[in-house]
């Protein structure tokens, strides 16, 4: 099984990552949270995020999000300027902010710059390039008006989250449109959704056995260690929150020798435990998203040995 872990904003920055492969080791491939412009030029805080130093030890492709070919032309061209060998195209994003300037799952309908994409991909030929995509932004037959294009672009995967733009991250799965994007599609699909237990991956696994792999992205949140559980067998709640706390440490004590003060520490580090309610449980997860200093925070974080 192949496994990827996808970007969320706010958490899976260049430390998380390096201190993720450190605690738990694999052979995962992670991508940065989506680059864009700004004033015309590639942000430098996502190219500061790809050329970090502490990515040298894993798997790393970065993602990009545009609402044309035109955008697109720049963030590559930035990224292969900084050593890039892969990108990934971020046509997934469900954010009203983001489609609202037709990028992200709104360029599925833009089938005039969906065109332009053989072009621009042309012109990078040592580059792989991927596709994270959703059915559709309302409908999960969406996918159907852009597939052909896809099928004529050499794409190292394709990820496919079987859900709309409109319904974010709840709501049905549309496992029938995934099926038959599989079945359609000329590239290797990965499948990207609702992956939070080693017995999610099996049923996937089950369901599509032609899969390239999967994606994990809020699961790996509440749970790092699933893809080592996957790999091992489920692990003891107890070893499992043991070692979720040493990744902590390492990241948390990362963040306190480059940041400055209580309060841009706290804001820092806080998001590590917003998807791991279930794993940490209620009570302990509440009493470190109400903490405001360093001492009760570290106070709540120690009550989970």
């Amino acid at each position: 099984m192949n496994f990827f872990i996808a970007p969320v904003q706010g958490h899976t920055d260049a430390a998380w990552r390096h201190f993720h492969h450190k605690i738990y080791g694999g052979d995962q491939r992670y991508f940065t949270p989506f680059m864009r412009l700004e004033h015309g030029e590639t942000r430098l805080k996502d190219l500061r995020d790809f050329t970090n130093s502490l990515n040298d030890v894993i798997s790393l492709e970065p993602q990009v999000i545009f609402s044309n070919c035109a955008e697109l032309d720049i963030l590559v061209g930035s990224l292969v300027a900084k050593g890039a060998n892969a990108v990934n195209l971020n046509l997934g994003c469900p954010f009203p902010p983001q489609m609202s300037k037709g990028r992200g799952a709104a360029f599925i309908r833009n089938i005039k710059e969906a065109e332009k994409l053989p072009e621009i991909i042309a012109k990078y030929p040592d580059v792989k390039f991927s596709i994270k995509m959703r059915v559709g932004m309302e409908n999960p037959d969406e996918w159907k008006e852009i597939i052909g294009i896809l099928n004529s672009l050499d794409l190292d995967n394709l990820y496919v989250h079987p859900r709309t733009a409109r319904q974010k991250y709840s709501g049905e799965l549309y496992l029938d449109s995934f099926a038959e994007i599989l079945e359609g599609s000329k590239n290797p699909v990965v499948f990207n959704g609702e992956i939070k237990t080693v017995e999610d991956i099996d049923v996937i696994k089950s369901k599509f056995p032609a899969i390239n792999g999967v994606m994990i992205a809020r699961g790996i949140l509440g749970r790092p260690s699933l893809i080592s559980e996957y790999a091992e067998g489920n692990w003891e709640r107890e070893k499992r929150l043991e070692t979720m706390v040493r990744f902590h440490n390492e990241l948390f004590e990362y963040y306190k020798t480059i940041l400055f003060g209580e309060s841009q520490i706290i804001s820092k580090i806080k998001p590590f435990w917003e998807y791991a309610e279930k794993e940490i449980g209620r009570k302990a997860w509440k009493a470190i998203r109400k903490s405001t200093t360093l001492p009760k925070y570290q106070a709540a974080v120690a009550s989970l040995n």
